[in-house]
């Protein structure tokens, strides 16, 4: 048994080390084509030099394709790991709001294109219409994040109710008045919200009287929330 087993180690660092060897073949080739591109233009009688030299297993011509060909291949895979890290995300999201994907993915999106950090979107938006697109509170306030159409008014000039009723149209008014709230208020998320939900006259007007305008919204909003509210 002990010998089975001495011999399963022996093979599985035996696989591990031409794991490590093709590896490393592999960056030293990228290495080399790298290395050999110049630094600097190079003169006619060096370049033609250069080119027909048998040291070099192939041109620079061909050098400078493989090096393009790369420089490709990395932004393939950056924007590929992006697209997978966006769709991780928004599964997240929908299973932990029990939410579809598509809403999720537009909360996701118009959140990230309005500097509001995803999580936010998202606490704002379950407490404001639980993720109906049709809310419709007594005073007014309409869609998915609740915004008044006069507020709508000041983004959209002449934006209807109706239109007020579009996600994408509605998400995209709602965390664009978030946002320039918590720019207003130099990060103070607490406040910015309470702005939010109340309007500046009534949360202003406390604050000159000296009172506290906390109703509880805020913290209905932020409770468990560790982050600062905008993506840089």
């Amino acid at each position: 048994m002990s010998h089975i087993k001495s011999s399963y180690a022996y093979r599985g660092e035996r696989l591990r080390r031409i794991d490590r060897i093709r590896k490393t073949l592999i960056v030293a080739g990228l290495l080399a084509a790298v290395a050999i591109l110049p630094r600097e233009r190079p003169h006619v009688a060096d370049a033609a030099s250069v080119g027909s030299t048998s040291a070099f297993p192939f041109s620079i011509a061909e050098a400078r394709r493989m090096h393009s060909e790369l420089d490709a291949a990395k932004g393939e895979l950056t924007l590929a790991q992006a697209q997978l890290d966006r769709a991780n995300a928004v599964i997240d999201y929908s299973a932990k709001y029990k939410v579809s994907a598509d809403i999720a993915g537009s909360i996701y999106d118009v959140a990230l294109a309005e500097g509001i950090e995803p999580d936010l979107g998202f606490r704002l938006v379950r407490v404001e219409s639980e993720f109906h697109d049709h809310a419709t509170s007594p005073v007014g306030a309409l869609g998915l994040t609740q915004v008044m159409p006069a507020t709508a008014r000041d983004f959209v000039p002449g934006i209807t109710r109706e239109q007020l009723y579009d996600r994408k149209t509605n998400l995209q008014i709602g965390f664009r008045y978030l946002r320039g709230l918590i720019s207003q208020y130099k990060g103070d998320v607490k406040l910015a919200l309470l702005v939010y939900n109340r309007g500046p006259v009534a949360v202003e007007s406390l604050r000159a009287l000296g009172l506290d305008p906390r109703n509880g919204y805020e913290a209905a909003v932020t409770r468990g929330y560790t982050g600062k509210g905008t993506v840089d």
